[in-house]
């Protein structure tokens, strides 16, 4: 079962400036996150709590955990206050797949 980083951000104070400190810098980082199986991410989702979201899928829990805490991850972790001004919220999950039929 993979597991999940999700991460959801608030209105920036500053939308382009989030957006390309965030394309530019903050996902070239979390690329580098050991493990990391694929990033997807969006910005300015219309009608949505939320200015943007991002996912990255790891292998299963350790890989998500080992992330998290290498080297990389704490580079990433540092780098969430320099363009995030509102904050962000960060849940972690098991994702169950659904069959399709």
């Amino acid at each position: 079962m993979t597991h999940r980083l999700l991460v959801l951000y608030p209105e920036p104070a500053d939308r382009a400036e989030f957006e390309r400190y965030y394309r530019d810098v903050h996902l070239p980082l979390c690329a580098q996150l050991p493990g990391v199986l694929s990033i997807d991410f969006s910005l300015a989702i219309p009608e949505s709590p939320y200015f943007a979201v991002f996912e990255a899928t790891f292998a299963d829990a350790d890989a998500l955990r080992a992330a998290l805490e290498s080297p990389e991850g704490q580079t990433v972790a540092a780098d969430v206050p320099r363009y995030a001004t509102g904050g962000a919220t960060v849940i972690t999950f098991a994702a169950e797949p659904f069959p399709l039929e």
